[in-house]
C-alpha cells in the first residue's frame, strides 16, 4: 500500500462523519438496501465502529442492522479440520462463505424481502443459534463487520478498513491468538484491504484514530 494522507480525529466524531456519509448511500445494484464493510482485525473491533455508526444513523432517522461474521463461522469439526491453530484454514476455511450470502446478503438483493438471519452459528457453544429473522426496512442499510472481508467478493456499497500496523496487530492481538497473524500478513499481500477499502482508518493508538476522510 502506497503512502496515503490521513487526519487525526475522534471516535466520536469519526462515528457522525462515517454516519453523514452512509445517510445519503444509495447501492449500485439497485437494491433498496445499501450494503457497507467494516474490515479489520479482531484487534482493531471494527464491530466496535460499525456499532458506533449505526447508533448515530439511529438517531438521524436511518435504519441499520449490525452483523458480525462471527456469527457465521463453520462448525468446529469443519472449521479445525487441520488443528486449532492452523493460519490457512482461518483465511481460507473459518467463515461459511455460503451461508453469508445465502442468509445475509441473498434477502438484501433487488427483489428480496429484507429478513436477513443476524447469526447462524454459535463457535463458543458449536451449535446453532437459532436466533430469528429481523426484517429490514427500504433504505436501511446493512453494517456487516468482520476481518478479511474485502477477499470474499461481497456486494458492498462502500467498505471501512481500520487497519493495524504489523507491529500494533502483534501488541494487541491476545497471546493465544498470536497464530493468526500469518493469515493477516497474507492478505496485506493478497488483497491490500488499506488500498481496496474505500474508507482507511488507521487505529495503531486506539485512542488516537486517523483516517482518509
Amino acid at each position: 500500500m502506497g503512502p496515503v494522507r490521513l487526519e487525526a480525529i475522534t471516535w466520536e466524531r469519526l462515528g457522525d462523519l462515517l454516519a453523514d456519509r452512509l445517510l445519503d448511500l444509495k447501492s449500485a445494484d439497485g437494491s433498496p438496501w445499501p450494503r457497507i464493510a467494516f474490515d479489520g482485525a479482531p484487534a482493531a473491533r471494527p464491530g466496535d465502529l460499525a456499532q458506533r455508526v449505526s447508533d448515530v444513523l439511529g438517531i438521524r432517522g436511518r435504519p441499520s442492522l449490525v452483523v458480525g461474521t462471527e456469527g457465521f463461522l463453520r462448525p468446529a469439526s469443519v472449521r479445525l479440520e487441520h488443528g486449532h491453530q492452523d493460519p490457512d484454514s482461518y483465511y481460507d476455511g473459518w467463515l461459511d462463505t455460503g451461508a453469508v450470502w445465502r442468509e445475509v446478503f441473498g434477502p438484501l438483493e433487488p427483489g428480496g424481502d429484507g429478513r436477513v438471519l443476524p447469526d447462524l452459528w454459535d463457535p463458543v457453544a458449536d451449535r446453532a443459534t437459532r436466533s430469528p429473522y429481523v426484517p429490514l426496512p427500504p433504505g436501511g442499510l446493512l453494517l456487516l463487520h468482520g476481518p478479511l472481508l474485502l477477499r470474499h467478493w461481497f456486494p458492498f456499497d462502500l467498505s471501512v478498513h481500520v487497519l493495524l500496523s504489523p507491529g500494533a496487530l502483534r501488541r494487541r492481538t491476545p497471546g493465544p491468538e498470536q497464530w493468526t497473524l500469518p493469515a493477516f500478513e497474507r492478505y496485506e499481500a493478497e488483497t491490500d484491504p488499506g488500498a481496496a477499502a474505500d474508507v482507511l482508518i488507521r487505529a495503531d493508538d486506539p485512542r488516537h484514530p486517523a483516517w482518509n476522510g
